[in-house]
């Protein structure tokens, strides 16, 4: 059996980037459980809330997870110059394209999650 650690997508908010996410293993899973449990706690509270405040902060709580994410799963991004210098994790995190950040997490959540299969057992 071969196994490959990481995916390359495509992305769909930025034509012609492609990007390099890490797969969870049972160790990397733990470690981003951890990162955003709080957080995600959080988030819950304040998408609770009907205020201006409450709104303002999920919004931030929503942003902070995500990078978090990022972070944690993205391993490179190609095709992507930012400012005239390759695109890294940081510099996509503080001056990349906002969609193309928000897709990537996602696509990152999405890997983590357990299939029907995997839940059952």
């Amino acid at each position: 059996m071969d196994y490959e650690s990481t995916v390359k997508r495509e992305s769909k908010a930025c034509p012609g980037v492609r990007y390099v996410i890490r797969r969870p293993s049972l160790q990397r899973r733990a470690e981003i459980t951890r990162s955003v449990r709080e957080l995600l706690t959080e988030l819950e509270y304040r998408e609770s809330g009907e205020g201006v405040a409450e709104r303002l902060a999920a919004a931030e709580l929503e942003s902070r997870i995500d990078s978090a994410y990022l972070e944690w799963g993205l391993a490179r991004v190609e095709g992507l110059r930012i400012d005239g210098a390759d695109c890294d994790v940081r510099a996509l995190i503080e001056s990349g394209p906002e969609e193309l950040c928000r897709e990537i997490a996602a696509a990152i959540r999405r890997e983590c999650r357990l299939s029907e299969e995997e839940r059952k057992n």
